[in-house]
């Protein structure tokens, strides 16, 4: 992927969100404008999606060759499925942990107002598994 599909593909993204809600909010607010809205936000994301694809996927497999050439072995594809198994089992289990201290700190919160910075390091705690996972697979991405 060369410098400008990345650079294409991440305007294309960031186009795709602001200018269907910028919409959204500069007019009367109703469902059936909000519907809209939200159909036209997924045809740019969708759409920016595909035209990155293509894009990479047109071009001459380079990339291809020349790890064929190198000979990579077993090893560096198990330590790249290490770090996505590292990273997606963590956060969905930070996931887990935001959603159960969350609800409990929301519901502690509407009882005593005092004790909100309390609840607050909880759900700060649960998020650092998710912290800890991608440290762990940015480790095992650099040893590769």
């Amino acid at each position: 992927m060369t410098l400008a599909t990345k650079i294409i593909f991440i305007a294309a993204l960031i186009l795709s969100i602001i200018i269907p809600f910028g919409y959204y909010l500069i007019g009367e607010k109703n469902k059936k404008r909000y519907k809209r809205t939200i159909g036209v936000n997924a045809f740019f994301f969708f759409g920016a999606f595909a035209l990155a694809s293509i894009m990479m996927l047109g071009g001459p497999d380079v990339q291809a060759a020349e790890t064929a050439a190198t000979g990579s072995g077993l090893a560096e594809g198990l330590g790249y499925i290490a770090a996505a198994l590292v990273t997606g089992l963590s956060c969905v289990g930070g996931g887990i942990a935001v959603a159960s201290a969350a609800s409990a700190a929301l519901g502690a919160l509407s009882e005593d107002s005092s004790i909100l910075g309390k609840s607050l390091i909880f759900v700060g705690l649960a998020e650092g598994v998710c912290l800890y996972g991608l440290i762990i697979s940015f480790m095992i991405l650099g040893n590769l």
